[in-house]
């Protein structure tokens, strides 16, 4: 069995600058990829979030993986700055197997626990652009290209399975409606691209330990678990490459139409395809926030990782 199961295919991950979206590009690239990494911190300057990670780095550490890596600066609210990269993919590839709408940048938007007629309603409409417009201009452009060749694979990445968001008000009227419309993108993606053989996915990650969820704890990724102190139930916490993995399995997966239309978590897909964790472990975090977490049980991921 080949080790680079992705080699000669071209994938774009938008909102790849840090978090999920890095190590989605990594991995796809470690499974011999060409990777698009795009995002609005570069080298170049630092997008609203002013932090440090940039398109760059996901780059070259998509290379060093064993991919291609080349980073793209582009604000994906911008239709001539997506389009141009688009055409820019076309020109230099002629070709597009993965999109991975990824593009988030709203978490110092969010105002949580607070109902809607006491929350500032710019941020919370920039919240919904940053989340939802953003993939859509995406798709609108690069779908047609995707679509030239069977076989293409959409995954939209969100926070929460349909099923769990259907059934949890996520704290923010802002945030709720994003996070269910990331799902929904996926399930109607998933219905107009099934005629031209393609596949489209919503995938939510665990308690993510991104480079910002470990600078909100005081922590890295070599003392994590000193986070525990704070919040027991980080322990369910898992790296950003566990769903980096989960997108490079699909991508791989000759049957990952059996996936159209569904709503998966990176737990789930480790089970199925048998990837784990940096440290061996397959977190199920989900599953755990379900039966541990909100129903109210002293934190134990006995059984879940």
């Amino acid at each position: 069995m080949t080790t680079k199961p992705l080699t000669g295919k071209t994938a774009l991950v938008a909102g790849a600058t840090r978090g999920a979206g890095r190590q989605i590009a990594v991995q796809l690239g470690a499974a011999g990829a060409t990777v698009y990494a795009t995002g609005r911190s570069s080298r170049a300057g630092r997008s609203e979030l002013d932090r440090p990670e940039t398109i760059e780095e996901t780059a070259e550490l998509v290379t060093a993986a064993g991919g291609t890596g080349i980073a793209v600066r582009v604000d994906h609210l911008v239709p001539e700055q997506v389009r141009d990269l688009v055409a820019r993919i076309d020109a230099e590839q002629g070709r597009l197997d993965v999109l991975v709408n990824d593009v988030w940048g709203a978490d110092p938007l969010i105002t949580w626990d607070t109902p809607v007629w006491e929350q500032p309603l710019d941020a919370g409409l920039r919240t919904l652009r940053l989340a939802i417009d953003t993939h859509i201009t995406t798709s609108h452009f690069a779908l047609p290209l995707l679509i030239r060749r069977p076989g293409g694979l959409v995954v939209e990445v969100g926070d929460g399975t349909t099923a769990y968001n259907d059934d949890n008000y996520r704290l923010s009227l802002f945030y709720d409606l994003a996070k269910v419309a990331v799902n929904r993108l996926a399930f109607a993606q998933s219905h107009e691209l099934k005629p031209h053989g393609a596949t489209a996915v919503a995938l939510t990650p665990g308690w993510l330990r991104s480079e910002m969820m470990l600078a909100h704890y005081g922590v890295t990724e070599e003392n994590w678990r000193d986070a525990l102190e704070k919040e027991p139930h980080f322990a369910i916490s898992e790296t950003p490459a566990l769903v980096g993995r989960a997108v490079a399995a699909l991508a791989a997966d000759p049957d990952r139409a059996r996936w159209n239309g569904s709503s998966v978590s990176s737990g789930e897909l480790a089970r199925v395809y048998g990837f784990t964790d940096v440290d061996g472990s397959r977190p199920d975090a989900w599953r755990y926030v379900v039966e541990v977490q909100d129903a109210g049980k002293p934190a134990d991921v006995t059984g879940y990782r």
